[in-house]
């Protein structure tokens, strides 16, 4: 474990609590910060009761503080008793020259990955970040069930979540996004992101990539181990045909019989309005996927 969790605020909500806090942490080599939700049943609970755990991964500029205003999860978190965790979307301040130069690259913008070129690899370490360090400290200070755990995220972090999520079947069982980033290794936004952290070789590229990632997998033959998937994307997102690339990840999905529902949403934009719109569905995708995971 890394890094001693320090309340920062909290905020109380539909009788659950808001945390805000900020750690020392090695993977990132430096101060991180992260929001958690806690549902009644869970403030000041003792540790005999566990609760399921949610990590949402914000967009591009995104702080951890975005979706804890703009999500609306804390009414249907707090009546299904999930715990939801924060994360910042990038480390700050770390005196890299140009990290505040682009909204889509650098601060806000890490794109979850473990980072290899010289200049960002000391501090833009969020695939190690997320699913080791940060999951190692809360899981460790807070009442999770460490057997219902799942992740999802919206845009950047959609494609974070999916990539994080079928990477790490053992950690995650149960994977949603809103309008992710489907196949980055085609979209502007991915391709710079990638070449930045990752180098010039495409196929480092791939291990970042849905689309390739489920292709390879398969490939495998351990599809049967990766966590169900929900995607939501909507019909009037000003994304959807330059950045996001959904259809492809649809074919992908289809192609490899992955058990992955990708759902178009009439009229929807972008925008947080759409992602709390189907919330609350996606809350209980996640939980009827443990419950199943438990009877199995």
């Amino acid at each position: 474990m890394t890094g001693k969790m320090d309340l920062t605020r909290e905020h109380k909500q539909f009788g659950g609590m808001n945390r805000f806090y900020t750690h020392e942490s090695k993977a990132c080599n430096g101060p991180m910060n992260f929001a958690v939700y806690l549902p009644p049943a869970a403030v000041g609970l003792s540790p005999s009761r566990k609760f399921p755990v949610l990590y949402w991964l914000s967009g591009l500029t995104c702080t951890e503080e975005i979706f804890m205003t703009e999500g609306q999860v804390q009414a249907y978190a707090s009546q299904h008793e999930v715990i939801i965790i924060v994360p910042d979307t990038s480390p700050r301040r770390t005196g890299i020259p140009g990290e505040d130069d682009r909204y889509d690259l650098g601060s806000g913008a890490s794109f979850y990955v473990d980072a290899t070129t010289p200049k960002w690899k000391p501090h833009y370490q969020m695939d190690t970040y997320i699913t080791q360090e940060l999951r190692e400290v809360v899981e460790s200070e807070l009442p999770i069930d460490q057997n219902q755990r799942g992740i999802f995220g919206h845009s950047m972090g959609g494609h974070g979540a999916l990539v994080l999520g079928l990477r790490n079947p053992e950690l995650y069982h149960s994977i949603s996004a809103f309008a992710p980033i489907g196949a980055p290794m085609k979209a502007p936004w991915g391709i710079l992101a990638f070449s930045e952290y990752l180098g010039t070789d495409q196929k480092a590229w791939e291990g970042y990539d849905a689309c390739h990632l489920l292709r390879r997998v398969s490939a495998s033959g351990n599809l049967k181990n990766l966590a169900p998937l929900l995607v939501d994307q909507g019909s009037d997102d000003e994304f959807f045909e330059k950045e996001l690339f959904t259809e492809d990840l649809k074919s992908a999905i289809k192609e490899t019989g992955y058990p992955g529902k990708v759902r178009g949403q009439g009229g929807y934009d972008h925008s947080y309005f759409f992602i709390s719109s189907f919330m609350e569905e996606h809350i209980l995708f996640h939980l009827k996927n443990f419950q199943s995971a438990a009877k199995a």
